[in-house]
């Protein structure tokens, strides 16, 4: 699994890894929800500069700044900003929540609860990298390429020995590489940079596709 790992990092880069904060990682993932990482990534940078990436900063902000920040993200807006809201008023009534993720595991669930609008996904990265729980996310995207690998989630967890960075580094890598490379519908396997050990590819798949004008000869 580390080659994997390695073979992924070389091919993609360095990847910058969430926020490790509780709310700055929730303000993440609703930032996330139907967009692209890029505006994600843009909303959020707006946030910090308002600066408005605390339950207090956030519920302290002008309304006008928020709107314009979370418009970056894409469609959507209200919503976000209406479960950033919610957010926010969770954290502040409950200052131990933090505390509360990275306790044993049903406690951090139990904890996870509070918080609105997470998708069961969401709460697994809030698990992982808040909460600093080594556990694989059930994202659609790991699963993917796991699936396509034929591996096991719970042996690639105990493959990296319950190693926290290496559970979230795996995270990071798998899950990127089900967005950018290992796809749904027409996985782009001819430039994958497992392809030379992954069973799913077919010859049809990895042939350069040819397209000619006009009727065969």
């Amino acid at each position: 699994m580390l080659d994997v790992m390695d073979r992924l990092e070389r091919f993609y880069g360095p990847l910058p890894l969430p926020p490790e904060d509780p709310f700055a990682l929730y303000v993440w993932e609703v930032l996330g929800v139907r967009t692209t990482p890029a505006r994600r990534d843009a909303a959020m940078s707006a946030l910090r500069r308002i600066p408005a990436l605390t339950p207090d900063s956030m519920a302290q902000a002008a309304r006008g700044k928020l709107e314009k920040a979370v418009a970056l993200a894409g469609p959507y807006r209200d919503e976000r900003l209406r479960a950033l809201m919610s957010g926010v008023d969770v954290f502040k009534r409950n200052r131990d929540l933090p505390k509360q993720l990275r306790s044993e595991l049903d406690a951090a669930r139990e904890a996870l609860a509070l918080l609105p609008h997470l998708t069961a996904v969401s709460s697994h990265w809030l698990l992982l990298f808040a909460g600093r729980h080594p556990l694989l996310p059930d994202d659609p995207n790991v699963q993917r390429v796991l699936a396509r690998l034929r591996m096991d989630a719970d042996f690639t967890t105990a493959e990296l020995g319950g190693v926290l960075t290496a559970v979230q580094r795996a995270t990071l890598y798998l899950a990127h590489h089900g967005r950018a490379t290992c796809i749904d519908v027409d996985p782009l396997c001819h430039i994958c940079p497992l392809r030379s050990d992954c069973p799913f590819p077919t010859a049809a798949q990895l042939a350069p596709r040819v397209f000619r004008r006009g009727a065969p000869d």
